[in-house]
């Protein structure tokens, strides 16, 4: 099924008079036939053992057999059969708790080890599990969530958040029954007011299910050369249907793909029928998923957080689109729009044009700017949209299947047939990624302002790795980056190197140290170099903290304080070490100056 979608009226056609009755189409560019498991919280598993870190100072730290005696002395107190297992590389003693245990029913264990002032640390032997990709049977053929080159860097936002509680409105052609969706539609509305265009003999209604827009050849009327609009049959695209899938798909299902925000519910909305959409119906679309008043249609049950239009026309933005859009985001929905596939100043498109919207580009696998889609500087973003086809390779070949976006869809040339799935092409596609990224911030932090929702993924965006001519505004969207920036927890910049392993800080003890192997930097450490250093102890003055650089250099960046005595040490250091070579490994060396309290180098990084 080879489309491309156009607008029917050219821009010369349309007096201002006329904006807002211009026919909006869906915006994929050209269908085609045509998929490592999402990061899952790790819940928490019964453990058999414990690691405890004793003091250096003490004999346990390096007597095994006082280990075991301590052990035991320990077994008989909280009435458990504990036994020393054995050593860790880092001198750490493993203690077997005799069985399974919860953190709960190891708890009291925990603490009379705890209680031990010969005991730097203890914590449970816990067993990690791999995390996997999601098991959907399509999975590896979406190269847009995940792969490194242009993906949108998916799977590593799933472990904070995968759209729970979060309802997006895809306004669109509507909603075409698909096993892999079903899960999670909620009740939707039909907006298309033409009884004749919608199929269904009645108009608006509560169903938005998708009759189908295919038409013949001519049946749309004629463009300004008097040609026939469209110019050959199309069959049905079943649009609105892809684009769910994009955002919402269930996953982990053992079958077809992976949504975005899959535990997001999409609302279908219709208003893309047999020619395409009118203004009228969209505006009221948007001002009734996001939870305003339309007369005549009963209240939304269910407002949508977000909306998707993968919709579009050749006008400037009308009032009427501004106004509905404007009121959207007044109740607080976000509204994201496709920029349009005519290779084109995005600025001369509506609505992808209107202010207070998320305005998305077309990214291709290997993160280009597609050869059809708008640019400018109206754009806000880009996504994965796919090339299944190039430019110059003959309209209606299909080149490259496998680098378009595969989603859920119909097998029906006209009315609905067979579920399947299929990769399509467009700014159509590229637009619910970012519309499931929002979902996926809003799943994290409901309270986030549309405006804030789109600071995030722009802020978060990352350049092209391909060119963009004529601007795709903040660049590539990335899901990962972006949902770890709400709450203030921006993952580590690049050129930032980090430490997490736990060294325990022995009391008026010799100085310990943690390491950090730096490669792949060239010439010499800047003139501003970032220590990040997290230690925990229970007073801080007793601690002299230094950076040693690869040739031994020592550089202070804490001294002691006998009057300091508060807990921790988290701080950035900013230290000139523009002499030295950045390659290399840097130490962190940490003393204890003073008896009593204990602690540990929790985590540091060097930033460059």
């Amino acid at each position: 099924m080879n489309r491309v979608f156009r607008t029917a009226l050219a821009a010369a056609s349309v007096p201002a008079a006329l904006a807002s009755s211009i026919m909006l189409l869906p915006l994929s560019a050209q269908a085609a036939p045509a998929g490592a498991q999402p990061a899952q919280p790790v819940t928490e598993r019964p453990f058999e053992r414990l690691i405890v870190g004793y003091k250096s100072s003490s004999l346990e730290a390096s007597s095994d057999d006082a280990a075991a005696s301590d052990t035991r002395g320990k077994a008989a107190r909280v009435g458990k059969d504990l036994k020393l297992d054995r050593r860790l590389s880092t001198g750490a003693a493993v203690v077997d708790l005799g069985g399974k245990n919860t953190k709960d029913q190891a708890a009291r264990t925990i603490e009379e080890f705890r209680a031990d002032p010969k005991v730097a640390y203890v914590e449970p032997d816990l067993m990690m599990q791999p995390l996997a990709a999601p098991d959907d049977t399509d999975y590896a053929k979406q190269w847009d969530l995940f792969e490194a080159t242009a993906g949108m860097n998916v799977p590593d936002a799933w472990a904070s958040t995968t759209g729970t509680g979060v309802t997006v409105a895809v306004i669109d052609t509507g909603y075409v029954a698909h096993s892999d969706l079903a899960g999670n539609i909620v009740s939707g509305y039909d907006f298309v007011a033409d009884s004749s265009r919608a199929r269904d003999g009645n108009g608006r209604d509560n169903n938005p299910a998708d009759e189908g827009d295919w038409v013949k050849r001519g049946e749309c009327g004629t463009d300004l050369a008097g040609q026939p609009v469209p110019a050959k049959d199309t069959d049905s695209s079943w649009h609105g249907t892809h684009v769910a899938g994009t955002i919402a798909a269930s996953t982990n299902n053992t079958k077809g793909i992976a949504g975005i925000a899959y535990n997001a519910k999409i609302q279908p909305i219709r208003v893309l029928a047999k020619c395409g959409g009118a203004t009228s119906d969209i505006a009221d679309a948007i001002t009734w998923a996001s939870g305003g008043t339309v007369s005549g249609v009963p209240a939304n049950p269910t407002p949508a957080k977000v909306i998707n239009m993968s919709l579009g026309g050749k006008s400037s933005c009308s009032s009427t689109y501004q106004n509905a859009i404007n009121s959207a985001v007044g109740r607080g929905t976000t509204v994201v729009v496709a920029a349009g596939n005519s290779n084109d100043d995005v600025a001369n498109y509506t609505p992808a044009s209107c202010g207070n919207v998320v305005s998305v580009a077309a990214s291709s696998r290997e993160g280009n700017r597609t050869w059809y889609s708008n640019y400018g500087a109206k754009v806000d973003v880009a996504a994965p949209g796919g090339e299944t086809r190039r430019a110059t390779d003959t309209p209606g070949t299909i080149t490259t299947p496998e680098n378009g976006i595969l989603s859920t869809l119909n097998a029906g040339a006209t009315t609905p047939g067979a579920e399947n799935y299929k990769p399509y092409q467009g700014t159509s596609m590229a637009a619910p990624h970012i519309a499931g990224l929002a979902a996926l911030l809003l799943g994290k932090d409901k309270t986030l302002s549309p405006a804030t929702v789109e600071q995030l993924i722009k802020d978060n965006a990352r350049p092209l790795p391909g060119t963009c001519t004529g601007g795709c505004g903040a660049g590539l969207a990335d899901a990962a980056k972006t949902v770890a920036a709400v709450g203030g927890t921006t993952p580590p910049p690049a050129g930032t190197f980090s430490n997490a392993e736990d060294v325990a800080i022995p009391d008026r003890g010799a100085a310990v140290t943690s390491s950090i192997t730096v490669t792949g930097r060239t010439g010499n450490a800047p003139s501003a170099l970032k220590v990040a250093v997290d230690i925990k102890h229970t007073y801080r003055g007793d601690l002299v903290v230094d950076l040693l650089a690869p040739d031994g250099t020592v550089y202070p960046l804490k001294a002691s304080s006998s009057g300091d005595s508060a807990a921790n040490v988290l701080a950035t250091y900013t230290v000139n070490a523009s002499t030295e070579v950045a390659n290399g490994e840097w130490k962190l060396r940490v003393r204890d100056v003073a008896a009593y309290d204990t602690g540990k180098i929790d985590s540091w990084s060097l930033t460059f």
